[in-house]
């Protein structure tokens, strides 16, 4: 169980890593977002688990923890990338912009 245990905080460590890696690298806010959401989201998970297989008596804990944090991420990324929408950040996709055509038609 230590061996699992160890090998999921490993890949956990490694997936918030290359989450804090992309965003210092993609270029604009909502990119930012998601490359930090989506890979702290796995990491903290196999985190979760790998610490799981190492101290079982903490499911109760880690199961709590876990809860907060998977409530809690989609909705602040979410908040943050309404913010930076609405204060004019540049995105750099080629798409079409649903949220400022919602906005427009409702004026």
């Amino acid at each position: 169980m230590i061996i699992t245990g160890s090998v999921l905080l490993i890949i956990g460590a490694l997936f918030i890593f290359l989450g804090a890696l992309g965003i210092f690298r993609m270029p604009d806010a909502i990119n930012k977002l998601q490359a930090g959401t989506k890979a702290t989201t796995l990491g903290f998970v196999s985190v979760i688990a790998g610490v799981f297989f190492i101290e079982p008596g903490w499911w109760a804990k880690l199961l709590v923890i876990g809860f907060f944090v998977l409530f809690t991420n989609p909705i602040g990324s979410h908040n943050l990338a309404r913010a930076a929408h609405d204060s004019g950040e540049k995105i750099r996709i080629d798409g079409i912009d649903e949220l400022k055509k919602a906005k427009e038609a409702s004026k």
